[in-house]
């Protein structure tokens, strides 16, 4: 690696990666450790092998940065193609774990390639919106930024894997600031808003509210001699999603997401059965109160009452053991990071660089918010892991080669234009 290259390095995002490396092993360690001695060849334990893939992620982060930047331009749209043809490999020659076939089996290693797929869209959607040609205020443009989007999310949601799926929503970020109109991210908020309250109250509440509403807009721009077929419309396509709503709940659904659903919105009470690892999950983090019970010390933890928490629940263990001022420096290294990585993709000379950047911010947001909210009990099980924090190689080295392949561009962003 050059020496120029070294002294460009935003090397605030790098500490920032290697605490959030650090405390997450460090909490691995402690939601996996038992009695015995510690051994650095004892790959049984998963604090081990967590350690020797952070040794390995150096060599991905030395590869990434010695890699010309215009590597990754010029070759967006090949890694893209490779990327998915990873994904549908799975369908012949994939593993099934935990009920997905999500992963390839090497010996006793299994490689996630949706993990890999993240940083590889996001290549390719920066190539394709920094195009000369590219205006994504034309509607053809937009069709296929979706299209890329819309590719490997649609592969992976039949292995079945709708966490990972979800994770490709963070696109529109990039899109929303590269000039993609607002009433899209409108018009999805608001169906979201509209398929909870739907389960919550019934179709025929939501639609009278809506209806209700809408006159009150109607008499309050009389004067103005509103558009009425406009907001007829409106409540023609609210009334058939809000009716839609329960035919996809329990027809597209399936069973395991549906509980997860009524759990979260209070419609069931499942503290055994399929609300155990959140409600466990809970306690745990209820237990750690201020200053936690200390690291190695959670009874929770060490009692091994929350499943999988070295993996998806590994911030459990940060609330039992650290408790709220612990989780809080975790919760501010995340958002500190996220705000680094904004303002890097904001200085960027290139569009390519900028829109991989904030291509890096929504991934890493979308995995951050939706995994803490899970854990506490704020939103459904989904099952994605913590960036940087949970066990997993394939997760670790994802996430790593997705925002060092962002500092290599910020380091060349002198030489851009």
């Amino acid at each position: 690696m050059a020496r120029s290259t070294i002294v460009a390095i935003d090397w605030i995002s790098v500490i920032l990666f290697l605490l959030l490396v650090g405390f997450g092993w460090g909490n691995i360690y402690s939601a996996s450790y038992g009695d015995e001695a510690f051994s650095i060849t004892d790959f049984s334990q998963p604090y081990i092998k967590q350690l020797y893939w952070i040794a390995l992620s150096i060599t991905i982060i030395i590869i990434t940065m010695a890699i010309e930047t215009k590597f990754y331009e010029r070759f967006a749209g090949l890694i893209f193609i490779i990327s998915l043809i990873s994904l549908l490999g799975l369908f012949v020659f994939g593993k099934n774990v935990n009920g997905a076939t999500s992963w390839y089996a090497f010996g006793p290693v299994g490689l996630q390639p949706s993990e890999f797929a993240k940083a590889a869209t996001a290549l390719a959607l920066a190539k394709f919106l920094s195009d000369m040609q590219t205006n994504i205020k034309l509607t053809n443009h937009q069709l296929r930024a979706f299209l890329i989007i819309a590719l490997p999310a649609l592969i992976i949601i039949p292995q079945p894997d709708p966490g990972s799926a979800l994770v490709y929503t963070a696109f529109f970020f990039p899109l929303y600031r590269e000039g993609l109109a607002a009433m899209y991210l409108i018009i999805g908020a608001a169906a979201s808003v509209l398929f909870i309250l739907t389960l919550l109250f019934t179709p025929l509440w939501v639609v009278l509210f809506i209806a209700i509403l809408i006159a009150l807009v109607l008499l309050k721009n009389r004067k103005h001699k509103p558009r009425y077929s406009r907001y007829i419309l409106v409540l023609i396509i609210i009334t058939g999603f809000c009716f839609s709503v329960n035919y996809i709940f329990n027809n597209v659904f399936e069973q395991r997401h549906r509980d997860r659903f009524n759990i979260v919105l209070g419609k069931e009470v499942d503290t055994k059965g399929i609300g155990y690892n959140t409600n466990q999950s809970e306690i745990a983090i209820g237990s750690g109160s201020w200053t936690g019970k200390g690291w190695k010390e959670g009874t929770q933890t060490k009692g091994g009452f929350v499943p999988e928490q070295h993996t998806d629940y590994i911030f459990s263990t940060v609330g039992e053991e650290w408790g709220f001022m612990g989780a809080s420096i975790i919760i501010l290294l995340f958002v500190g990071l996220l705000i680094r990585l904004l303002y890097l993709a904001e200085r960027q000379k290139s569009q390519f660089s900028r829109v991989y950047g904030y291509s890096v911010v929504g991934i890493l947001f979308i995995h951050f918010a939706v995994n803490v909210g899970m854990v506490t009990g704020l939103l459904p099980t989904v099952g994605i892991p913590l960036p940087f924090f949970s066990y997993g190689g394939s997760g670790l080295w994802g996430f790593t080669l997705l925002l060092f392949i962002f500092i290599k561009l910020d380091s060349n962003r002198v030489n851009e234009w």
